[in-house]
């Protein structure tokens, strides 16, 4: 058997991180966090979101471990400090940006 081949409990692992990539809203929240955190409503406002939708995936990202967040008071900041999520995810818009 080849060393390469990812068990079922990594495997599950990769594919529940690439499935926080599966949605246009969280795509565009990662990028619009990836370079400067944010707050929820700063978020929501740029993007033309609501701030529940933008809290909703927000979570999830968070969930993965894709997000950290930071409370300054009442207001919490999120940020992508992973440079492997950060690699990964202009790997991705590379990709998909070459002619």
């Amino acid at each position: 058997m080849k060393s390469n081949i990812l068990n079922e409990h990594t495997a599950a692992h990769v594919a529940e991180l690439f499935r926080s990539f599966s949605d246009t809203s969280r795509v565009r929240i990662l990028s619009a966090i990836i370079e400067q955190e944010s707050n929820t409503s700063a978020i929501a406002e740029t993007l033309g979101l609501t701030e529940s939708v933008v809290s909703h995936h927000l979570r999830g990202l968070r969930q993965t471990r894709i997000v950290q967040s930071r409370r300054d008071g009442k207001e919490v900041y999120y940020s992508v400090v992973d440079p492997h999520i950060v690699a990964l995810f202009q790997q991705g818009v590379n990709h998909m940006k070459e002619k």
